[in-house]
């Protein structure tokens, strides 16, 4: 089963602008590439059960997904650490 799995993973990571390449080029980096292919597998797993559970078609999320999500992320982040050390920022878009 898992060499099905990470033939799956291989396959799924050669598509373009998905979800699931962008999550294996963002842990390649870190894991490299046989532990990149098991989590993608592993994503692949979790996804299979939840759309047999609920009945559900599968949803791409896009391969700026993450991005998008971190991007946010950060920026939430760093205006916590400036309002800790005494800095207003005002976070509202200015008409032109």
């Amino acid at each position: 089963m898992k060499t099905l799995i990470v033939q799956c993973a291989w396959a799924a990571t050669r598509t373009k602008d998905t979800y699931l390449r962008s999550k294996y080029e963002s842990l390649v980096v870190r894991r490299g590439k046989k532990r990149a292919l098991i989590a993608v597998g592993r994503k692949i797993l979790i996804a299979a059960y939840f759309i047999l559970r609920d009945k559900e078609e599968y949803k791409e999320l896009g391969g700026e997904f993450l991005e998008k999500r971190n991007k946010d992320k950060k920026i939430k982040r760093y205006l916590k650490k400036l309002k800790e050390l005494g800095v207003e920022v005002d976070t509202r878009e200015e008409a032109a």
